[in-house]
């Protein structure tokens, strides 16, 4: 077996330079348009914004694995007199809220770093960024083994 090294790379978030501008969505949402580019609904975004009072930064938020359960912390924090969920900022696509959902068909949504082939220059998301809070860089390698090739008889011409 033939081994190679293959970089896998993310989405990496930087809440402190996020301007809150929501280009991200934006450009999410029109990548994911049927067709592509022809409509900008926010709520087909697989990445949403929240404002994170305490550290008065916007949080981008990908959209992540669907889950059939809902969360069994259902806490609320009351922070500067306004209340949050504990699933303010989490990332899963659940029964109980419509966040990450297909608006039409309830369909749930997951970042897909802009599907296969992932558009030239990286995800659309950080492309629009203006502000460099998404970049989309190397998080680890993996070594990964490939079949060896079976060799292909020589076809003699006649």
């Amino acid at each position: 077996m033939k081994t190679i090294k293959k970089t896998i790379k993310t989405i990496r978030i930087n809440p402190y330079k996020c301007t809150g501008c929501r280009a991200c969505e934006m450009a999410c949402s029109t990548t994911h348009a049927n067709p592509k580019y022809t409509s900008v609904n926010p709520a087909r975004s697989r990445i949403r914004l929240f404002w994170d009072e305490t550290n008065d930064v916007y949080v981008p938020i990908l959209a992540g694995e669907y889950t059939q359960a809902e969360c069994n912390s259902r806490y609320i924090v009351t922070i500067n007199g306004k209340d949050f969920g504990e699933c303010s900022f989490c990332r899963s696509s659940c029964p109980s809220r419509d966040l990450f959902k297909e608006p039409d068909s309830g369909i749930a949504l997951k970042c897909d770093v802009c599907g296969e082939p992932m558009p030239e220059g990286g995800p659309m998301c950080v492309q629009w960024c203006p502000s460099g809070a998404l970049t989309y860089a190397p998080e680890r390698t993996q070594e990964i083994e490939l079949p060896e090739e079976e060799e292909e008889p020589e076809v003699e011409e006649l």
